[in-house]
């Protein structure tokens, strides 16, 4: 495989980081050559916080050029959006949102309107011609009683739809070295329960 490139966005406290050390792990564990790339600077809870991932034969860089991007996964709708330019539709990048919405500090701050679910969707379509919206946030809720492991339900989201050319156990490993001990079994199950929406 040439390459394949992600972006993950979303807002500090929702393991975006996390996200990308196990898509990297896997990658590493499937033989890929990997580069990552995190804008660090405003991971406090509340600030936006991007992850590049691209992995293949041979990468040069770790960062995702403008359009570039084969999968986005927006782990909220306006980071989702935010990252939109990162996407092409001659590229044919695919978007995975969680449609649940944490109103960023900095929509607050400038006293912005948060756009509609429908507005977001439809922006991100300009993009693409594949988006999934998804309210990961209220499944992983009602499944364990947290929103915490809802980055890895988009991620067996994602797999499930085989819109990520990783392998299951791939990840699964990841997940078991990645995450602190005493919540693997929680995230395995969110990751399995993700697969199969």
């Amino acid at each position: 495989m040439k390459e394949f490139n992600i972006v993950v966005a979303g807002v500090g406290g929702q393991g975006v980081i996390t996200l990308m050390q196990i898509i990297a792990e896997a990658a590493l564990k499937q033989g890929y050559d990997v580069k990552t790339s995190e804008l660090h600077g405003l991971a406090q809870r509340g600030g936006s916080v991007p992850c590049h991932i691209r992995f293949g034969n041979k990468v040069y860089s770790p960062l995702v050029m403008e359009g570039e991007a084969h999968l986005i996964i927006g782990l909220e709708p306006l980071e989702a959006l935010r990252a939109a330019y990162f996407g092409s539709r001659e590229n044919g990048t695919i978007f995975v949102v969680n449609s649940y919405k944490i109103t960023p500090l900095s929509v607050y701050v400038a006293a912005e309107k948060y756009p509609s679910l429908n507005e977001i969707a439809n922006t991100l379509r300009e993009f693409s011609s594949k988006v999934f919206m998804i309210n990961a946030s209220e499944i992983v809720k009602k499944e364990v009683g947290s929103i915490v492991p809802s980055n890895v339900f988009m991620l067996g989201y994602a797999l499930g739809k085989n819109l990520i050319p990783l392998e299951r156990e791939a990840i699964v490993k990841a997940i078991e070295e990645i995450i602190p001990r005493k919540y693997v079994e929680m995230n395995k199950r969110v990751f399995e329960l993700g697969m199969k929406s």
